[in-house]
Order: C-alpha cells, then structure tokens, then sequence
C-alpha cells in the first residue's frame, strides 16, 4: 500500500508514454499499487498536465512526439516550483551516453526498457512513499 501527504489520499503519477498499450500497462500497476494516474502521449501535454496536476512523480518515455522526454525534463527543471518533483526517464537506451544525457537534463532516475515491475515498484518506495513518510 503505498501512503501519501496529506493532501490527497493517493499520490498522483504523471505516465508520458506514446504508446497507448505501455500506457494501459503501467496505469494497471499504478493503480494496483494505489495511486491515481493521469496520462499523457506527447511532451507538450506533459508540461501541460504538470501544471494542472501536480503530480507526485512523473515516468517519462524518451521518446515523446512533439517534445522529446529529455526536453520536457529540462523545461521542468527551469521552473523553481518543479524542481522537487521526480522524474524518472524510461528508455530503451541502455547505453552510459543516453543515462549520461538525462541526467544532465535533471532526471532523477534513468530505467531502461523492457522494464521489469520489481523496478516500477523501487522508483515508487524511493520517489513516493519516501517523500510521504
């Protein structure tokens, strides 16, 4: 079970992915786990979501359409407000260089696809229920 702040009664999980079956996959486990998920396909929308909900986390695919998921990171990153809050890049990259350019974007963990749900579940006691203890 996963506990949150107070100021909701399940932590909000932001999941930026293209492609709409990933998507469904990890609001399942999400939402398994107990938090609310919102969902966005491209990285414009992601900016926009942010704003608008104020997610706990944020697990972006590189990839985006639009906005890459590495430039969405980096125009989070420029505003003091959403400094805080945890991004986690999910790409299928596994090379140094590409970890190395997402964290020079800001990301705050970088997990590389096919993504085992033992991970999905380390991001959320790292970057969720540890900033709800």
């Amino acid at each position: 079970m996963v506990v949150t702040s107070s100021r909701r009664s399940r932590p909000t999980v932001l999941v930026a992915e293209d492609h709409e079956d990933s998507r469904l996959l990890f609001k399942f486990f999400l939402e398994s786990k107990g938090c609310r998920v919102v969902e966005a396909g491209d990285g414009l929308e992601v900016v926009t979501m942010v704003e608008r909900e104020r997610p706990d986390l944020v697990l972006m695919d590189v990839g985006l359409p639009g906005l890459d998921g590495l430039s969405v990171t980096r125009r989070l990153r420029a505003r003091e407000a959403l400094r805080a809050l945890p991004v986690v890049i999910i790409s299928g990259h596994a090379a140094a260089a590409d970890r190395d350019r997402a964290v020079a974007a800001g990301c705050s963990e970088y997990l590389t696809k096919p993504l085992k749900m033992k991970d999905l579940d380390g991001v959320l006691d790292r970057h969720v229920r540890a900033r709800a203890a």
